[in-house]
């Protein structure tokens, strides 16, 4: 009985040892995608960099893909940072109504201004309203930008075209980074 638990054992170690890698691995080249697009952003508007220093803290999505004929949809995972790092995974989803039409794909960089608003979006009950709107990230666009209801949004076009740029309506949900566990101390040898 003993032998038949110890090798079931290892034959779920075995197995679930490189789901867990692949899994660790596609979570690595997320955030990377994540610090990718941070970068993007400031590049492409160098004035933003005060903005993500002054932020309490920001999610960016490297790639929300929206469509729509009438009826519209968008959808995007990204990484949430607080105290500039990374501390989880964000996922946003927009249903629209209305006069759109066409595709597009973009990166999005919500910015929070205050504890009250980051911490709204760590707890889920975070949605974009009507009167917060993005503003296109271009060289200089983020001097005048000013923040609606605790969030500043910024957007960069990378692929489409789509008549109807609100980002009102936009729902999150956020999942923190799972926690290592901690490695045993090693024994002192007496």
């Amino acid at each position: 009985m003993r032998r038949h638990c110890i090798s079931a054992i290892v034959v779920l170690t075995t197995v679930a040892t490189p789901r867990l890698a692949s899994l660790h691995a596609q979570d690595e080249q997320h955030q990377t995608r994540c610090n990718q697009t941070v970068e993007l952003f400031k590049t492409t508007d160098p004035s933003l960099e005060k903005h993500f220093t002054d932020a309490v803290g920001y999610a960016i999505f490297p790639s929300v893909g929206k469509g729509g004929f009438i009826l519209g949809g968008a959808a995007g995972t990204g990484c949430l940072y607080q105290g500039g790092a990374i501390i989880g995974q964000a996922k946003l989803a927009q249903v629209t109504v209305g006069l759109q039409l066409g595709g597009q794909s973009y990166a999005e960089a919500i910015l929070f201004q205050n504890d009250d608003a980051i911490e709204a979006f760590k707890s889920n009950s975070f949605e974009m309203s009507a009167q917060v709107s993005a503003v296109a990230a271009s060289s200089g666009a983020s001097a005048n930008a000013k923040y609606r209801l605790g969030v500043l949004v910024f957007t960069i076009a990378k692929t489409g075209l789509m008549y109807e740029a609100s980002v009102g309506g936009q729902k999150f949900s956020f999942k923190p980074l799972a926690k290592e566990a901690p490695k045993p101390e090693e024994k002192k040898p007496e």
